[in-house]
């Protein structure tokens, strides 16, 4: 499974870079502009939901699914280019994360709740 999800991000981090190459692009995709332009695409995902009240949320997301979805996308091509760029494995980056959350977020603790780890004295 993990090697698979690694080729997978292997193939569109391909793709993505073989875009921006065509384009002579990769001069302007440096890290500090990849990273500004992640938060103002995450601000244009987060554009669909402000004002939106809890029970408003699933319809707006149903309504505007499409819209949303390549938002999410934008978002998704940045941090890859970007993780490429610094020369991270981008697949064993979130595997690390996801393990060392699993520390962090034991089930016991963490199960039906929104508290962050710090807050019921897991490990930091």
């Amino acid at each position: 499974m993990i090697a698979r999800v690694n080729d997978s991000i292997s193939h569109l981090t391909a793709r993505i870079q073989a875009f921006v190459d065509a384009r002579d692009w990769r001069r302007f995709h440096n890290p500090k502009d990849l990273a500004v332009a992640v938060c103002a695409e995450a601000g244009e995902l987060m554009q669909h939901f402000v004002w939106q009240q809890p029970d408003q949320v699933d319809a707006r997301a149903s309504a505007r699914r499409e819209e949303i979805a390549s938002e999410i996308a934008d978002v998704a091509i940045l941090l890859f280019e970007l993780a490429d760029n610094l020369d991270l494995d981008l697949g064993e980056v979130i595997q690390r994360k996801i393990d060392r959350n699993e520390i962090r977020y034991p089930v016991e603790k963490a199960r039906g709740n929104n508290r962050k780890y710090n807050e019921f004295g897991a490990p930091d």
